[in-house]
């Protein structure tokens, strides 16, 4: 059994909130996104000055995801099963 590298990591927490966003569990996707920015080290950002002086903004833009069928999400689990 060879141990999950960063890669492996960040699929599996983008699949766990996939899940989260089709279940509508607004804390699981907010918990599986910040735990892939801890992976990624964002959550150490030092500078956050805004450029000119000017203030920083956000664009979001909200999507609709596709709805998980029971066939996928047999999958996953098989795959979470086999790599781990």
């Amino acid at each position: 059994m060879r141990l999950p590298d960063l890669n492996d990591l960040i699929a599996d927490l983008q699949t766990a909130k996939q899940i989260a966003i089709d279940d509508r569990n607004p804390n699981a996707i907010v918990t599986a996104t910040m735990s892939q920015a801890k992976l990624l080290g964002m959550d150490n950002m030092r500078d956050v000055t805004p450029h000119n002086g000017q203030p920083v903004v956000f664009n979001i833009a909200g999507v609709s995801p596709e709805p998980l069928t029971p066939e996928a999400a047999l999958a996953i689990s098989k795959r979470l099963d086999e790599e781990y």
